[in-house]
């Protein structure tokens, strides 16, 4: 991987894990939720290909990955983490820049480019962000795993081509998962009770969808079933803008599955 700068920057009563790499038109990556979730877990495949091209931002989420915890509940908390996402924007060039966001990270991607005018375009993959029914394969992915076994049967979920599931992708987010001895209580009081609720806390209101104008591009999975198609669909309905990709052979992890047609789609879709 090319050379990124790592650094930590203090946000209100936590610390953000942020990365830098490449040079030119800039790009803020945003990652999803769930078991092992943060930049490395979701992005290591596309991280250098893209810091080859653009000048790549990307962070942890408060809760996830490098990234601090919070010091009280609630730790599911969308209007935290979008003034997270207007703090990393300090920490980037000023003028026009790109987004990349993925399931939960896809909805604070089109949030936050209702909100800024200084966003160019955004790329989406596995969107949340329209109303859908919480599923098995949804609260699996939103439930801690108790052993290599149980996260094993998580990715199962979130990647249709299972030959992507090597040990380097478990040990990976064991190390987030299993690396802190209080984060199994952290993570599961994230995410305790109904999980319809974070689907609604995620939604995008008429509002914010009709502010969304600038160029729009968005991934999903045919064989997505926790966070099924029907919620891009449902978003594209209010951006008349938008392309959708539908991927064969692609679950949940698009750029696990198919980094390559991310990558293309990127390339299309920003200025490099």
């Amino acid at each position: 991987m090319p050379a990124y700068r790592e650094w930590d920057f203090a946000f209100e009563d936590s610390t953000v894990h942020a990365m830098e790499g490449g040079a030119g038109f800039p790009l803020l990556l945003i990652h999803g939720s769930g078991p092992g979730a943060s930049t490395i877990g979701n992005w290591r495949l596309i991280l250098e290909p893209l810091a080859e091209r653009y000048h790549v931002f990307t962070m942890d989420l408060v809760g996830f990955g490098r990234s601090g915890r919070r010091s009280h509940p609630p730790f599911f908390d969308v209007d935290f983490w979008m003034r997270q996402a207007r703090a990393m924007l300090g920490h980037m060039p000023g003028g026009a820049f790109g987004i990349v966001g993925h399931s939960l990270g896809a909805a604070l991607a089109l949030k936050l480019a209702a909100t800024t005018p200084r966003v160019a375009a955004v790329l989406t993959t596995g969107a949340m962000g329209a109303d859908f029914p919480a599923n098995e394969g949804t609260i699996r992915c939103w439930t801690f795993p108790e052993t290599r076994e149980d996260l094993r049967a998580i990715a199962e979920v979130l990647i249709h081509d299972h030959r992507h599931i090597t040990p380097e992708y478990i040990e990976n987010r064991v190390k987030t998962l299993f690396g802190d001895a209080d984060y199994r209580d952290y993570f599961s009081t994230m995410f305790a009770g109904d999980r319809q609720r974070f689907v609604r806390q995620a939604l995008l209101t008429a509002a914010e969808l009709a502010e969304v104008t600038m160029p729009i591009k968005m991934l999903h999975g045919r064989e997505d079933t926790a966070f099924p198609l029907a919620i891009t669909l449902e978003l594209a309905k209010s951006l008349p803008q938008a392309d959708i990709l539908l991927l064969a052979n692609c679950s949940h992890s698009i750029a696990l599955e198919q980094p390559e047609k991310l990558l293309a789609a990127c390339f299309a879709l920003f200025p490099g």
